[in-house]
């Protein structure tokens, strides 16, 4: 059996009239920049995620770019960020000319780990740290409470990476308007994907909404003419389309997740593996199920992969000990839980359309590799 790790021909196969339709009304409108569909899915992701404004950006790592600009992180500043995520949360800030300043993960939830980030900002440091990015990692969210009153002790932004957890909560609270700013990808294989790259940055402070929208679109605030340094990282009108048409379907898509999720709970529990914790405090909207073995990872995923079945490791190498993050001199050792979660995560395949017999040939195919070891 073949079981792939997302298959979006099931989830577009039945809404395909609606998304060829709202295709076809951007083509008939040559409307392709920052047109009507992009201020339209700007307003319904806004009133879909309970922040005041939403602006659509070029893609996910571009959104966080934007929202430190926006919130005035320069060159130099440090942002702290978790060691143990994507590349594009620390190359975002990189990227601007800032400095990336990991901290370690909390050991059961994979998100940033407040008391790690404490030990940061408590110390004398020889450049001044402006701000931090909590990743809600695979579809729940980190301790925002902790996280927030440390920002406010501390006198910095939060701009929240919430790539993965579109549509998750924080005690009610949609991911992404806990902090200054939100950033989401809408890359395709995300809970709510575009067809093609696609970005969004929350917030409920008009001023930054407005910054945000004159610093996609290359600095303008009148067509030529430029009053600051902008980008060019603005929506693209058809991925607009695309996505309002699939946000309608978003929350169902997640609650499918989870009964995926309450499946592989209910039939791997029992076995020397960690399943993923949801917090008291969070949702998950699982993004990815993340499971944990003492056994290595990479063992386990070339039997999984012989099983035919596509798992993934989400992530092999921290980011302390990438090579494009040599220059800031972290090494081995540094953030001991994000280093053991590398060695010992795997992501199942998660997606709303996975069949009974395919959700039983996996659990399977893992209770042959643990019993076996």
């Amino acid at each position: 059996m073949k079981i792939s790790a997302l298959d979006l021909k099931k989830q577009i196969a039945p809404i395909r009239p609606e998304l060829d339709s709202a295709i076809k009304e951007i083509i008939d409108s040559t409307s392709f920049i920052l047109g009507a569909g992009v201020d339209r899915f700007e307003r319904r992701a806004a009133e879909y995620s309970g922040a005041k404004y939403a602006v659509g950006v070029s893609n996910g790592t571009d959104a966080i770019s934007l929202a430190l600009l926006a919130l005035g992180i320069k060159a130099g500043d440090g942002v702290i960020c978790p060691a143990f995520t994507y590349y594009a949360t620390a190359g975002a800030v990189a990227n601007i000319g800032a400095r990336p300043v990991f901290a370690d993960i909390d050991k059961k939830t994979y998100n940033l780990s407040p008391e790690s980030v404490e030990k940061i900002l408590s110390r004398k440091s020889k450049f001044k740290i402006k701000a931090i990015v909590p990743v809600h990692l695979y579809g729940a969210c980190a301790e925002m409470g902790g996280i927030v009153r440390l920002a406010r002790k501390y006198k910095i932004k939060i701009i929240e990476d919430n790539a993965q957890s579109f549509g998750a909560e924080y005690k009610g609270q949609k991911a992404g308007t806990l902090g200054d700013c939100g950033t989401v990808s809408f890359y395709p294989g995300k809970n709510l994907g575009a067809f093609g790259d696609a970005g969004m940055v929350l917030t409920n402070n008009k001023e930054t909404a407005e910054k945000l929208k004159i610093l996609r679109n290359q600095g303008n605030e009148d067509r030529y003419y430029h009053i600051m340094l902008g980008r060019n990282n603005r929506l693209d009108t058809l991925q607009a389309a695309v996505l309002e048409v699939k946000l309608k379907y978003l929350d169902s898509w997640n609650k499918a997740r989870q009964e995926v999720a309450r499946y592989y709970d209910r039939n791997l529990s029992g076995l020397n593996i960690l399943l993923p914790v949801i917090p008291a405090y969070s949702t998950h909207v699982y993004n990815q199920y993340v499971i944990r073995t003492p056994l290595p990872n990479k063992l386990f995923l070339e039997h999984m992969q012989a099983k035919g079945i596509d798992a993934r490791i989400f992530y092999p190498l921290p980011l302390h000990l990438q090579k494009c993050f040599k220059y800031l001199g972290y090494k081995t050792g540094d953030f001991p839980e994000g280093e053991k979660a590398a060695k010992q995560t795997l992501a199942l395949p998660i997606y709303p359309d996975l069949t009974k017999e395919e959700k039983d040939y996996i659990i399977q195919s893992i209770k042959e590799f643990i019993g076996g070891k």
